[in-house]
């Protein structure tokens, strides 16, 4: 299937899926599932990666660097000043000097905490990171964050892990029109309806990890949500009818018999 490539920071990916690495049954199940994902990018949580003793076992053992790009991110972060040190250990490590930059602000909900990604994000840049910082559906705070230098933006469809799919569809809709960036929405996809959705509201791509990780099946899921992103964004480029109030014959009447 022929589907466009798209770029962020300079950085062309094939793939518009972007998948996690947390909550597997086993690292075999993750293996699998990221190859059955068709990703090229993975995003990892730089505290479940061992960097203090490189001689004992990481989760980094189990993917395969030559073929996925690195996302480190900073999961678990409530301050500004926590998810920078954070994204500082990561790139000292040599993870990336990419960062999805989170910045959680309530323990319950998982919601972004915004001023203070929006500080996180204008430090980070100045140091020379390429910043994917994850946020609301806001738009004015995806327009800030962008005017803070970031290379995308990355709002939720819904909190993380619910699996509620896109909550605020026109949200979406508006960030991608007024966005100069790529928009990725991460977080609540549940299914692979979810995921084409998301591409069919125009996002650039989608992030994931529970919905596969979590599903019965993960590899399986993984497969579906490769052929979802396929689809929505082959629907997006395609142009969907509009939609009208009344029924509009799909075959011509002129000529028909008795006419």
């Amino acid at each position: 299937m022929n589907v466009d490539t798209f770029t962020i920071a300079g950085k062309t990916f094939s793939s518009r899926l972007i998948v996690g690495t947390g909550k597997y049954s086993s690292h075999a199940v993750m293996v699998r599932a990221h190859e059955a994902s068709g990703a090229d990018m993975i995003t990892v949580a730089v505290r479940r990666v061992n960097i203090s003793d490189r001689s004992k076992e990481s989760l980094l053992d189990y993917v395969d660097l030559s073929r996925y790009f690195i996302l480190p991110n900073t999961a678990g972060c409530y301050t500004a000043d926590e998810a920078v040190r954070t994204a500082r250990l990561g790139r000292e490590a040599g993870l990336s000097n990419w960062v999805k930059l989170e910045v959680i602000g309530d323990e319950r909900t998982l919601f972004p905490d915004n001023e203070a990604l929006i500080e996180a994000t204008h430090i980070l840049v100045r140091e020379g990171f390429v910043v994917l910082p994850y946020t609301n559906d806001d738009p004015v705070a995806c327009r800030k964050l962008e005017d803070a230098g970031a290379a995308a933006v990355m709002p939720l469809g819904a909190p993380i892990g619910s699996g509620l799919g896109i909550q605020n569809i026109n949200n979406i809709r508006i960030i991608r029109e007024f966005s100069h960036v790529p928009v990725i929405v991460d977080a609540g996809v549940g299914t692979a309806s979810d995921a084409a959705l998301a591409m069919e509201l125009g996002a650039d791509g989608v992030l994931m990890n529970t919905a596969i990780a979590g599903a019965q099946d993960p590899v399986a899921m993984a497969d579906a949500m490769k052929l979802a992103v396929r689809a929505g964004r082959l629907a997006y480029l395609a142009g969907r009818i509009p939609r009208k109030a009344y029924a509009t014959a799909s075959s011509p009447v002129e000529g028909l018999v008795g006419r």
